[in-house]
C-alpha cells in the first residue's frame, strides 16, 4: 500500500505515519525512482500496534523499547497490545479501589486523600518501572544448557529437578483446568502439566524466552507480562505455579505479586511457588554467617545480588488472605510454598 492507502486503512493520517517513521518506529520500503513509500502487511501490523499503544497513553520512547525487535510476528504484536492494555486496566482498577477506600472510610480529610493518592502513585511506579536487569532475552537460547545442578562453587540450581517434580506432585489438576505458570522461561515447569485436557498459560516478560518455550512446547499458550501485571482476567485460572522467578522481586513487590495471583485465581484454587528462599530472616542470617565462616564469598554475593524470599512473609500473607499452607525447604536456599484457598 502507498502512504495514503495505508493511512486510510488504519484510520489515521499520512502525517502521523511520517512522524512515526521520523522517530524510527517504522521503516517502510521506498521506490528508488520516486521515493514513494510502500507499506507491507507486516508494516500494517506494526503500525496498528503503535496506534493502539498511543491510544492508551504509552509514550513514543516506551513504544520504541517495546517494539525494539523489527521482526515481530502478528501474534507477538497482539500480545504486546494485550499486555499494555492489562497494565492500564490494572492501573484503573487501583484508582477505583482507592476512590472506594476514600468513600468507605468516611475520612475525606486532605491528609487522608493525600495519603491514598501517594499510595496509588507508588503502585503505579512500581508496576511501570519494573526492569529485567538480568537480561533474560540474551539468556533464552542457552538457558536450559546453563542450568547446572552440580559442579559449581555455589549452585543455586541444586535441587532444581526435585523442586519441579514436587510442584507437579502437589498441584492436582483435572480435565478442563487452566494452569498459569508465571515466569515460565523455557517451559520446564509449565510443560509438566500438559496432560489430559489441561490448558497451560505461560507468562513471561522476555519475548525470547516465550519464543523458545513455544518452540519446545507448542501446546502452551504464551503471553507477555510479569508478576505485577498479569495479562489475565479476574478469577480465570484454577492453579498458579512458578519456579525460580519470584526472587527477582523485592519483598514489597512480592506482596503485590501475591495480590495479583489472588486476583486471577478461582475459588478453591492452588498456588505453588518453588524458589530461592529462606525460612525467615533468622534462617537467612544463619546461612550467610555459615557461608562467611566457610569463606564462601561468591555465595554471599549471589544472595545479595538477588531478592531471595522470606518464606515467613509469603506464608503470613497467604494465611491472612484465607489460604491453607504447606511448606518444604529442600536445602539452605531452595524452598516451596503450596497454598489453597478452600
Amino acid at each position: 500500500m502507498k502512504i495514503n492507502e495505508a493511512a486510510k486503512f488504519l484510520s489515521t493520517t499520512p502525517k502521523t505515519l511520517r512522524f512515526y517513521e521520523s522517530k524510527g518506529l517504522i521503516t517502510p520500503e521506498k521506490d528508488e525512482n520516486n521515493q514513494y513509500r510502500y507499506y507491507t502487511e507486516h508494516d500494517l501490523y506494526r503500525i496498528s500496534t503503535i496506534l493502539a499503544l498511543r491510544e492508551i497513553g504509552v509514550s513514543v520512547e516506551e513504544i520504541k523499547t517495546l517494539l525494539n525487535n523489527p521482526n515481530l510476528s502478528m501474534n507477538q504484536y497482539l500480545d504486546i497490545q494485550r499486555s499494555a492494555l492489562f497494565e492500564q486496566w490494572i492501573e484503573m482498577r487501583d484508582m477505583i479501589e482507592t476512590i472506594d477506600q476514600m468513600i468507605e472510610s468516611g475520612n475525606n480529610s486532605i491528609e487522608n486523600i493525600h495519603q491514598l493518592a501517594n499510595h496509588l502513585k507508588n503502585l503505579k511506579e512500581i508496576r511501570s518501572k519494573w526492569q529485567d536487569r538480568w537480561n533474560f532475552d540474551d539468556q533464552a537460547l542457552d538457558y536450559d544448557e546453563n542450568i547446572k545442578k552440580e559442579g559449581h562453587i555455589f549452585n543455586v540450581h541444586e535441587g532444581y529437578d526435585e523442586a519441579l517434580a514436587t510442584v507437579e506432585e502437589l498441584v492436582n489438576v483435572e480435565a478442563g483446568d487452566i494452569v498459569l505458570d508465571i515466569g515460565i522461561g523455557t517451559g520446564n515447569l509449565g510443560s509438566r502439566f500438559l496432560k489430559g485436557e489441561v490448558h497451560v498459560i505461560g507468562v513471561d516478560q522476555s519475548e525470547r524466552m516465550l519464543k523458545v518455550c513455544k518452540e519446545k512446547h507448542p501446546k502452551i499458550e504464551t503471553r507477555k507480562g510479569h508478576f505485577l501485571a498479569l495479562p489475565l482476567l479476574d478469577h480465570s485460572v484454577d492453579s498458579i505455579v512458578s519456579s525460580y522467578a519470584l526472587h527477582h522481586l523485592p519483598d514489597e513487590e512480592k506482596v503485590l505479586a501475591l495480590m495479583e495471583m489472588t486476583r486471577v485465581l478461582k475459588n478453591n484454587g492452588q498456588i505453588c511457588i518453588a524458589d530461592l528462599m529462606f525460612e525467615d530472616q533468622s534462617h537467612r542470617k544463619k546461612v550467610i554467617e555459615s557461608y562467611q565462616q566457610a569463606g564462601k564469598h561468591i555465595a554471599i554475593e549471589v544472595i545479595e545480588d538477588e531478592y531471595f524470599a522470606d518464606k515467613a512473609l509469603l506464608v503470613n500473607w497467604l494465611r491472612e488472605n484465607g489460604f491453607q499452607i504447606e511448606t518444604i525447604q529442600f536445602n539452605d536456599i531452595l524452598g516451596l510454598v503450596y497454598a489453597r484457598n478452600y
